[in-house]
């Protein structure tokens, strides 16, 4: 079996259409794998920068503020103590927390090809023969987008998919609010999670099934 959808040129207008392999694009959606491919994901992107001294590292407190005995006071053996104003942090966010995950290689992909799948599904993805503009013009890019993918009672929200580098699309749609471009190598769940359209060019549909299928 497989699924048709009509394929647009440059014009927005309708010039044939494309037949999507089911198994790639016809798949039932697993909730429960789907957010675990993404927050796998998620956490391996994550930056972890927060960190905290502790005791050791703070600067300071070589000497031992009063006598041991004799003075009356508490026992204090520096002044960077965490119990003391100025001292380190007990227990504080440190850099080499590890928050790292894994997930099986055939689960991410066949996660992925889920969303896809939901995405078809909901008339959520458009294919286009091709983005090649002649210029860096965001006008034209976003003259397309309206005429394809916009919906006038929503924010727009979608991911542009190309199967080749194109300076002239990636930079034309840059300033667009609520567009994102990427080429097909760097394909990715978060991405198709987070918009909602998708407007993908005909060569990038025959990569994917090919990769897959």
């Amino acid at each position: 079996m497989s699924i048709k959808v009509n394929v647009y040129n440059q014009k927005a207008e309708a010039v044939g259409d494309i037949k999507l392999s089911d198994k790639v694009f016809g798949l039932k959606t697993n909730e429960a794998l789907v957010h675990q491919a993404m927050v796998t994901q998620m956490a391996n992107e994550r930056q972890n920068l927060a960190h905290t001294k502790d005791r050791s590292e703070v600067r300071g407190g070589g000497r031992k503020p009063w006598a041991q005995k004799g003075t009356g006071r508490a026992r204090a053996g520096s002044n960077r103590s965490p119990i003391w104003m100025g001292g380190g942090v007990t227990f504080g966010p440190r850099s080499e927390r590890n928050y790292k995950k894994q997930i099986n290689k055939k689960m991410k992909q066949k996660a992925l090809l889920m969303v896809l799948s939901d995405k078809v599904a909901n008339n959520n993805l458009t294919v286009i023969e091709s983005f090649d503009i002649k210029e860096f013009k965001t006008k034209t890019i976003d003259s397309l987008l309206k005429k394809i993918n916009d919906k006038k009672d929503e924010k727009r929200s979608i991911l542009i998919i190309n199967d080749k580098k194109d300076e002239k699309t990636k930079y034309s749609s840059k300033n667009l609010v609520g567009v994102k471009y990427i080429n097909i190598d760097n394909l990715n769940i978060v991405d198709l999670l987070v918009k909602r359209g998708v407007v993908i060019s005909k060569d990038s549909i025959k990569i994917i099934e090919k990769q897959y299928k």
